[in-house]
């Protein structure tokens, strides 16, 4: 069953309910005023015969000429009786006597009767319940010829206003099955002026389409970047396979040659190994956080960068600090910042692990080109290159990585200037109280 008949039936039930209602409260207010109109004729018949009996004492001898037949009649009849409830005086055949011998309405027989007593008797004025119950029949028939044709137009209307208010709603679906078979995310849906929720829809829908593009856009890119940073040392390795394949070739260039493909093929291992963590990242990998000292952590991989780069200068200040991170992690980030100022460095790296008010912050500086304001976010991007003083053999993960593991642990990475202008890369991480 299709959303638009749905709602269709449900403005038509809406408004059956509504005529139900109305119906049954209009049949309650006409019952009570017809059995209202019909006791006070009755009340008022048997004043009238009490005020004439009153007058003219000998009326009750005289007998109708054509009494009503109470069997198929529905008119208003008169009865006197003595007080001994002895039948004197009747308009209707058979007579009918109130049970309770009392006074006042009551209903027996389907009559409805009234009895008043008067200076010689009781006076009974009565009418058959078919009366009250002919005009509420008529008003139940009524309502039911009535509500068929409102019931109609109901559903037409439902129909109609329902076609009317989802066809924005159709043209979303269909723009929406048309961009995923042409794959166009550039295209956009009209919003319009109005500022409905189907105006909302299609905002919101605009705005997940740009979401979509620029992520597929970023796939894109991703995957040329990497084919190219894989392809580079692929080529380098299969020309030094091919040269090792010829016997002929010296010693001293065969020696190259596995130098070359030992080289390439390390760094196609860290080029793989950040593309996964990078993987992982976008697959909604959360980190698992515990209290890091990271004094220790810090000294520990200066010292082992150091070890494979006599010819730096590397100098380590470092206090006592604990984040809530995940050490493996941790580690990682320490590695790629001294990474890229081993690259780009000239002759010497500082690395400061100091304490500000609620933060611990690692400062790495090299005395390298330095990174220009302009570039200065977007080198945080997967496979950006900065200008061709800080760019080398390299895929450009490293800082993207470096991005991912800061905000895991609710910190924040900028880049700057240091003081012999190279480049400044500021890690700040929250501090745990206990520091």
């Amino acid at each position: 069953m299709s959303l638009r008949l749905r709602l269709a039936l449900f403005g038509a039930g809406v408004v059956a309910l509504a005529l139900v209602l109305f119906g049954a409260l209009l049949y309650a207010l006409l019952a009570r005023g017809v059995t209202t109109n019909q006791d006070d004729a009755l009340r008022t018949r048997a004043q009238q015969a009490v005020a004439s009996l009153n007058a003219s004492p000998g009326v009750v001898e005289a007998q109708p000429v054509a009494p009503a037949d109470l069997r198929t009649s529905t008119d208003v009849f008169v009865e006197v009786f003595d007080p001994g409830w002895t039948l004197l005086y009747t308009t209707a055949t058979p007579a009918v006597a109130p049970q309770s011998h009392g006074t006042g309405f009551v209903t027996q027989g389907g009559f409805r009767l009234y009895a008043l007593r008067f200076d010689s008797g009781y006076v009974v004025a009565g009418q058959s319940t078919k009366v009250p119950q002919s005009s509420l029949s008529g008003i139940v028939v009524f309502l039911v010829v009535s509500a068929v044709p409102a019931l109609v137009a109901a559903l037409l209307a439902s129909w109609l206003v329902a076609g009317r208010a989802l066809a924005p709603l159709k043209a979303v679906a269909s723009a929406a099955e048309d961009i995923g078979m042409k794959r166009d995310f550039g295209r956009r849906l009209t919003t319009g002026r109005s500022r409905d929720e189907v105006a909302r829809l299609a905002a919101s829908f605009n705005g997940m389409l740009s979401g979509l593009q620029d992520a597929y856009e970023s796939q894109r890119r991703f995957v040329a970047d990497a084919s190219h940073e894989l392809r580079t040392p692929l080529t380098t390795i299969q020309g030094n396979a091919g040269l090792l394949a010829n016997r002929s070739v010296a010693g001293d260039v065969r020696d190259a040659a596995i130098a070359d493909i030992g080289a390439e093929s390390a760094r196609m291992a860290r080029l793989v190994d950040r593309l996964l963590t990078l993987a992982r990242a976008d697959s909604g990998l959360r980190l698992e956080l515990a209290p890091v000292r990271m004094r220790p952590l810090v000294e520990e991989v200066c010292r082992q960068a150091g070890s494979t780069r006599p010819d730096m200068n590397l100098d380590v200040s470092a206090v006592e600090a604990t984040v809530n991170g995940d050490e493996d992690s941790l580690r990682q980030l320490v590695w790629i910042l001294l990474d890229n100022a081993f690259r780009h460095a000239g002759t010497a790296i500082d690395v400061r692990l100091f304490v500000e008010p609620g933060w611990a912050r690692l400062a790495v500086i090299d005395d390298g080109p330095g990174v220009a304001p302009t570039e200065r976010e977007r080198i945080f991007q997967r496979f950006y290159r900065s200008d061709t003083s800080r760019t080398g053999e390299h895929a450009g993960l490293g800082l993207s990585i470096a991005r991912w593991i800061v905000d895991q642990h609710h910190g924040r990475i900028t880049v700057g200037a240091g003081g012999t202008g190279g480049a400044a890369f500021l890690v700040d991480l929250p501090l745990l109280p206990t520091s």
